[in-house]
């Protein structure tokens, strides 16, 4: 069976304040549409060791 070719591509998400408090960062794997949304993706996420939410980038 042949592979799908589709647009949507696995990206990790990590925290962006904890490296600032020197506490490890938290990341999350989620997916998107590259085509529809090519930058870079940025979302609001829970961090466990800070204990709140924060902003997550999309790292490479």
């Amino acid at each position: 069976m042949a592979k799908k070719k589709g647009a949507r591509v696995k990206i990790t998400l990590e925290c962006t304040e904890a490296r600032k408090e020197g506490k490890s960062p938290s990341r999350y794997i989620s997916s998107k549409n590259k085509q529809t949304n090519p930058e870079r993706l940025e979302i609001k996420k829970y961090n466990p060791s800070l204990r709140r939410h924060t902003v997550h980038k999309e790292i490479r």
